[in-house]
């Protein structure tokens, strides 16, 4: 894609967040366009973010399940920003209309206390996380799932244009050190309107959640980018994502480590 081809997209993605009326999908715009674009779009639609005043918070993390990315075929995982207008307290009611079409995945939050740079291991994730929590990602997509006229499907680049479809962030239960526990093992049931919808565990996350910082911290250096002291990183969904309503309550329970909630209003 040329620079005003990118710019153009992000533009169409900003208008469509305000407008809360998605577009078309940027694939079928733009054939031939290449993760390296899509990743361009989401950073161009971010810059435009920042300066109407945003401030990066953290990093969220998708297609870490082996059969989201089967669906998409691909073999890595995407990546996305989170800003500081995409935190909503625990038990909060997300106001009417915020969304498109938002629908709820189950994480494991890791806040950093420490920068964490390039080549790095699971053990360097872990030194350098202050805790780990449960979460709850909200997803909202600015682009159409399907093409009308010829029914084609987004693909990775849309959806990681689309700032990895994310929209918001939810934590909350208990803070847990990082090798207080094995990650793996680390789960949830995940409810809409007090009946289970899915559970999962972390270890359907590559089979350890840290092992998706350990991706974005080596992609990230591929752009000359880090992941830092204090930034939030969703580590991946362990469950399909929920599709919700005006209306709906989503509740994750995470056992011994508490819950984490929200509302739809």
């Amino acid at each position: 894609m040329t620079p005003e081809a990118v710019a153009e997209a992000a533009a169409a993605l900003d208008q469509a967040e305000r407008s809360r009326t998605q577009i078309g999908l940027l694939s079928l715009a733009n054939p031939g366009m290449s993760m390296d674009d899509a990743y361009a779009v989401q950073a161009a639609w971010v810059e435009r973010k920042l300066g109407d005043g945003r401030r990066v918070i953290g990093r969220k993390i998708g297609l870490t399940s082996k059969a989201m990315q089967a669906a998409l075929s691909i073999d890595i995982p995407d990546s996305g920003i989170l800003l500081d207008d995409m935190w909503f307290e625990d038990g909060a009611t997300v106001p009417p209309g915020r969304f498109i079409q938002p629908r709820i995945e189950a994480e494991i939050a890791f806040v950093m206390k420490s920068d964490l740079k390039g080549e790095v291991s699971e053990d360097d994730v872990l030194d350098a996380t202050d805790y780990v929590q449960p979460s709850l990602e909200i997803l909202d997509t600015r682009i159409l799932r399907a093409d009308p006229q010829t029914g084609r499907t987004r693909n990775v680049c849309d959806t990681i244009a689309d700032n990895a479809a994310n929209a918001g962030v939810v934590l909350g239960g208990e803070r847990i050190a990082p090798r207080a526990v094995d990650l793996r093992w680390v789960g949830a049931l995940v409810m809409k309107n007090g009946e289970v919808e899915e559970t999962g565990l972390g270890g359907g996350v590559l089979d350890h959640p840290a092992r998706g910082i350990v991706w974005l911290s080596r992609r990230l250096a591929e752009y000359g980018d880090f992941i830092r002291a204090g930034e939030v990183v969703l580590s991946g969904s362990f469950i399909r994502p929920v599709e919700t309503r005006p209306g709906d309550s989503i509740v994750a329970d995470f056992g011994p480590h508490g819950t984490v909630s929200c509302h739809f209003g």
